[in-house]
């Protein structure tokens, strides 16, 4: 029998943190990010820089429930959380004043999903 879901074992147990806090704090975002990430791997999301800045307010939470691409500009100070980045997507993130962390940090930081804005 073939597996099912992501063998990575970060990333279930992201995953399993994600049901376990959108359970416990009543929020439906991380729940909806834990679905996304549960896809196949050639399903899962990528998202350009420019989708970001395109979609996102200054000061936003964004989370990218995949990995960050460099393609294009970004001109507005957002946190942006993903499961992985490419370099230049980081230098972009970080030379507009932004942040960019991995996905399980900003659920530490944000445990009731305010503010965040999910873009696939």
């Amino acid at each position: 029998m073939r597996r099912t879901g992501p063998t990575n074992i970060v990333l279930r147990k992201l995953i399993r943190e994600l049901r376990k806090a959108a359970n416990t704090h009543n929020a439906r975002v991380w729940d909806r990010v834990a679905e996304l990430l549960e896809r196949p791997a050639r399903r899962r999301v990528c998202v350009n820089v420019s989708k970001i800045n395109r979609h996102a307010r200054p000061g936003d939470y964004v989370v990218v429930p995949g990995k960050v691409l460099g393609a294009g500009t970004l001109r507005k100070s957002v946190t942006v959380a993903a499961v992985s980045f490419s370099r230049t997507a980081l230098e972009k993130i970080r030379s507009a004043g932004g942040t960019a962390m991995f996905l399980g940090d900003l659920l530490k930081l944000n445990p009731s999903g305010t503010n965040v804005r999910v873009i696939i």
